[in-house]
C-alpha cells in the first residue's frame, strides 16, 4: 500500500512539474540599427572615441517602462547592433561632448534598419597642426564654440597619444597624455583670442616608434565629456 502511494505522489509531483513548464516559442534577435553621428558643423562624421557616445533604445513595443539598451559609437562615428529583437524603439543618443537632444526618435526596428543622428557639438577643434623636433611633439590648434549661451565650463585640454589607431579618452599611454594636460576651468565667454589658441607639448617619445596622436578639450558637462580632434600619424625617427 505504501509503494502505491509513493508511485501516486511521484506520477503528481511529475505531472505538476509538466504543467509549469512553459515552452519558449520567441524567436531569437534578428533585427540590427546602424547609422552614423555626424557633425552639424562639418556634415562629416562626429569625432568620437571608444564609447564616448552611445545610442540608447527602449522597446516599447514590448514594455510601457523598458529597461534601456546601448549601442556604443566606433572610433568613425558610427554605430551598430545586429542582435536586436525587430519592435518599436525609443532611439536618442547620449553621453559625448554635444548640446542635449530631448526629443527620441521612434522607429520600428526589423533586419537592416538604419538612421543618422545630427550632433551639434560643443566646441569645435580648428586648425589642428603639429611640429616634430627630435623627441618633442607640439600641437596647436584653435577652439570655437557654435553656441555660447549655456556653454559647460572648460576644464582642460590635453593630448591623447597611443601606439594604435584606437586612440582617445580611455585609450592612450598616460605617460604621454594625462600627464600634459592643460588645466583651463574658464567659461569660453571669458576667454580671450589667445586663451583659445592652445598649444600642447608632448616630450620624451620613443625613437624609431609610430604614435597615433589626437588633442580633446574637456567640459564640465555630466559626462565630463571631451570634444576631439582628428587622428594624426606621427612617425619618430631613430
Amino acid at each position: 500500500m505504501k509503494k502505491i502511494f509513493r508511485n501516486l505522489m511521484l506520477g503528481a509531483v511529475i505531472l505538476t512539474g509538466a504543467a509549469c513548464t512553459k515552452i519558449d516559442n520567441y524567436g531569437g534577435p534578428n533585427a540590427s540599427f546602424q547609422g552614423r553621428l555626424i557633425d552639424a558643423t562639418t556634415h562629416n562624421n562626429f569625432e568620437t572615441a571608444s564609447n564616448s557616445v552611445q545610442i540608447q533604445l527602449e522597446q516599447i513595443s514590448w514594455s510601457a517602462n523598458p529597461t534601456p539598451q546601448f549601442i556604443p559609437s566606433k572610433f568613425d562615428g558610427t554605430f551598430e547592433d545586429t542582435k536586436l529583437f525587430k519592435g518599436t524603439y525609443r532611439i536618442i543618443p547620449k553621453g559625448g561632448a554635444f548640446w542635449p537632444i530631448y526629443d527620441s526618435l521612434k522607429m520600428a526596428i526589423n533586419q537592416g534598419s538604419s538612421h543618422d543622428f545630427e550632433l551639434t557639438p560643443y566646441l569645435t577643434i580648428k586648425n589642428f597642426s603639429h611640429e616634430l623636433n627630435g623627441t618633442t611633439l607640439t600641437l596647436h590648434f584653435d577652439i570655437d564654440a557654435p553656441i555660447v549661451a549655456g556653454l559647460p565650463t572648460i576644464i582642460d585640454a590635453q593630448p591623447y597619444v597611443n601606439t594604435t589607431k584606437l586612440v582617445g579618452p580611455g585609450a592612450s599611454i598616460r605617460d604621454f597624455s594625462d600627464v600634459d594636460a592643460v588645466t583651463i576651468n574658464k567659461e569660453f565667454v571669458d576667454m580671450t583670442s589667445a586663451d583659445k589658441s592652445i598649444t600642447l607639448t608632448v616630450p620624451n617619445l620613443l625613437p624609431g616608434r609610430i604614435f597615433f596622436v589626437r588633442v580633446g578639450v574637456r567640459l564640465n558637462d555630466s559626462y565630463k565629456s571631451s570634444n576631439l580632434s582628428d587622428i594624426i600619424e606621427i612617425t619618430i625617427p631613430k
